[in-house]
């Protein structure tokens, strides 16, 4: 569940571990972009995203994104759980500061800076020199596929990073649909590798844990596929396929 098309990346995820897997995808372009919304509304948009979803029985529900999981995680979780295991997404801090060098995070306006992702910061990245970059409007040029957006809103990031960083942060889930974007924008000449971090991995996998299921990539590619919109029946949104792991989900079967 997502406002948009950052659940993409998550979604993709699962996938590639398990190619049988069923998805529900549920969505809110009523009511996206959640991030200028108070914490308030956002939680409420959520909990409609999130009951579309669950009247379709699945095993686990997985948050795709971050401010969703900065403001809604407990709501989500106090709603459905122990029943319906419920995954957040958190940026990860904790393997990007254990890699040693300057850390930036790439985040919303909205979480940059937020008691939450400082939280982070003082809990997983004691002694790591730490930038926090607000990424304005990139989330919504990427939700749009506007390359002339993505283009001007990367560079304007890139710009607000130290050139001396080593490691980027991923603090939001539409970023990792043009993680490489990032990458050339960040990379400096002669520097060392830019190691990037993401959460949709971790995240898929964690899901998996939590309803005791393997992952299995040689498994057959028979997984169907529902997108929910605002809580109707649809189909992806026309942008998901710029991004690589939208053109892959486009290939599942529909749900019948």
């Amino acid at each position: 569940m997502d406002s948009g098309i950052g659940l993409l990346a998550a979604t993709a995820a699962v996938r590639r571990l398990r190619p049988d897997a069923d998805l529900i995808l549920s969505l809110d372009p009523d009511g996206m972009p959640w991030g200028p919304r108070t914490p308030e509304d956002l939680t409420g948009r959520a909990l409609a995203v999130a009951e579309a979803a669950a009247a379709h029985r699945p095993e686990a529900l997985i948050v795709g994104c971050n401010t969703a999981t900065v403001h809604a995680l407990p709501a989500l979780r106090a709603r459905f759980e122990p029943g319906l295991p419920v995954i957040g997404t958190v940026p990860a801090i904790k393997p990007a500061a254990a890699g040693g060098g300057r850390v930036a995070i790439w985040a919303t306006p909205a979480t940059t800076g937020s008691p939450y992702q400082r939280g982070l910061i003082e809990e997983f990245a004691v002694g790591t020199p730490v930038t926090e970059v607000p990424c304005h409007g990139l989330a919504e040029a990427v939700e749009h596929a506007d390359e002339t957006a993505i283009t001007a809103a990367v560079a304007a990031a890139a710009a607000l990073t130290p050139a001396d960083v080593t490691t980027v942060v991923l603090g939001c889930t539409h970023y990792e649909l043009v993680a490489e974007r990032i990458r050339a924008a960040v990379q400096r000449p002669g520097s060392p590798h830019l190691v990037l971090h993401g959460s949709a991995g971790a995240v898929a996998a964690q899901a998996l844990r939590r309803i005791g299921a393997r992952p299995d990539p040689g498994a057959p590619a028979a997984g169907t596929l529902t997108v929910l919109l605002s809580g109707r029946e649809g189909a992806l949104p026309a942008a998901a396929a710029a991004y690589e792991e939208g053109r892959l989900l486009r290939t599942a079967a529909p749900a019948r």
